[in-house]
């Protein structure tokens, strides 16, 4: 395994291990400009890894972190070390999520694709979903009205008597009238009316869990895997410019960038990254348009902070990151804070890896993917390397916008939320 050149993997400023390579991969074929999709955005939901309800005197021996735009793979090896065998809860948390129709799906916040095997096995597990509303703990009358919480009352889009798409709750649909009026009054659905959306408006926190021995003086192999939740941001020219330097002579206020310059740094990107981001978008728009798409940011983050729930340290611990295939010419640069600055190396052109010992994690991954796309000449589909369930409706809306479509979804959007406000709005009070 090479080591990659300190000044690709270390910055002068901050001394954080970044990784900085270049590859080929999907290119998303937008010759529009990308700053004037300011709201063409989505955040990325931080999982993580494995954690016992009510035991910490098992060793996390060995983690190998496998982490790509399509799949995070964990393998982990336990061990105790103590005389007896050790029986537990372990759980792997969801982080806690709302309904976020459109732009959200429910399948993608729950990582309802969660899988785990144990010493090479399949295993199932249970799930344990609790509902909040305003912090008030809400999971008994939903239970009562046999409402499912984690699909907020299994949530689905069915077609209307206008034939137009109509969001509606199963659950809360199949209730005789006076249940169905008592958990709107509650606050709990946004409407049960011909029009309305029957949006649940709790908050899900949801747990994966199963029941777990470790046999004394042995080590028990458990793996889990799921497809990431992943953000995305468009970066402009002028962002860039100003990450390099501050004091660029942007014609629009820097104010206007912020948003942007929050999301560059948030990567650790050094000198060389950004002068390579740079130049790539400067040879795709020869113009120098400041305000031209320079890159699509997309990303994946993962708690590492769950590990210390476990006997600490992590004795071994490996993050491999994988970057994507070479597809239609279009390039990617890929940076993150490396996990206790540690050393990245290059095992192959598309796999990289950061190896640590004794290590107690103090913050989170986010790792960073800019894609930049050679000028294209149409409008063809954007392209998203998620699941289909983990997809965020504004790719389907960047996909449409050559079409004309977008302001009619904008004005979807904005007349769902409008509706849920005004539901909130008239809550009534509860004792």
């Amino acid at each position: 395994m090479a080591p990659l050149p300190q000044s690709a993997i270390l910055s002068a400023m901050n001394q954080k291990a970044v990784l900085c390579a270049v590859v080929f991969a999907a290119a998303l074929g937008l010759a529009a400009s990308l700053s004037a999709l300011g709201d063409d955005s989505a955040a990325s939901i931080a999982a993580g890894g494995l954690v016992p309800r009510r035991e910490t005197r098992i060793v996390m021996a060995k983690e190998v972190l496998r982490i790509s735009l399509k799949k995070i793979v964990v393998d982990y090896d336990f061990r105790n070390d103590s005389d007896q065998a050790v029986t537990t809860e372990v759980a792997f948390p969801v982080p806690s999520y709302e309904n976020g129709f459109p732009e959200e799906d429910i399948a993608g916040q729950s990582f309802q694709d969660f899988r785990l095997w144990v010493n090479g096995k399949p295993v199932n597990y249970q799930s344990q979903a609790t509902a909040t509303l305003k912090g008030k703990d809400v999971t008994g009358i939903l239970s009562a009205n046999h409402i499912d919480i984690a699909t907020f009352g299994h949530f689905v889009e069915v077609e209307g008597s206008d034939h137009a798409s109509q969001p509606v709750s199963r659950d809360l649909s199949r209730l005789p009238m006076q249940n169905r009026d008592n958990l709107v009054s509650a606050g709990l659905f946004n409407g049960d009316g011909p029009d309305d959306d029957q949006e649940g408006l709790w908050t899900v926190h949801l747990q994966y869990h199963w029941t777990q021995t470790f046999p004394a003086h042995s080590i028990i192999h458990i793996r889990h895997e799921y497809s990431p939740s992943i953000g995305f941001f468009p970066i402009s020219l002028g962002a860039i410019e100003l990450a390099l330097q501050p004091t660029y002579p942007v014609r629009r206020p820097i104010s206007e960038y912020s948003a942007e310059l929050t999301q560059i740094r948030g990567f650790c990107p050094d000198e060389p990254f950004l002068l390579g981001a740079k130049s790539m978008a400067v040879a795709n728009y020869p113009s120098g348009d400041e305000d031209s798409g320079a890159a699509e940011l997309s990303w994946v983050d993962f708690i590492l902070t769950t590990a210390n729930t476990w006997h600490r340290p992590i004795e071994d611990f490996t993050l491999i990151l994988e970057r994507p295939q070479p597809e239609q010419g279009g390039k990617t640069l890929v940076s993150f804070c490396s996990p206790a600055n540690g050393k990245v190396e290059k095992l192959d052109a598309d796999h990289f890896q950061v190896h640590l010992t004794k290590f107690v994690p103090t913050s989170e991954l986010h790792i960073g993917f800019f894609e930049i796309a050679p000028p294209a000449l149409d409008y063809p589909s954007a392209t998203n390397s998620a699941p289909a369930s983990h997809r965020r409706a504004p790719v389907m809306i960047r996909a449409l916008i050559g079409g004309g479509i977008l302001v009619l979804l904008s004005a979807a959007v904005f007349h769902r939320r409008r509706k849920r406000q005004a539901a909130k709005s008239q809550e009534k009070p509860r004792g």
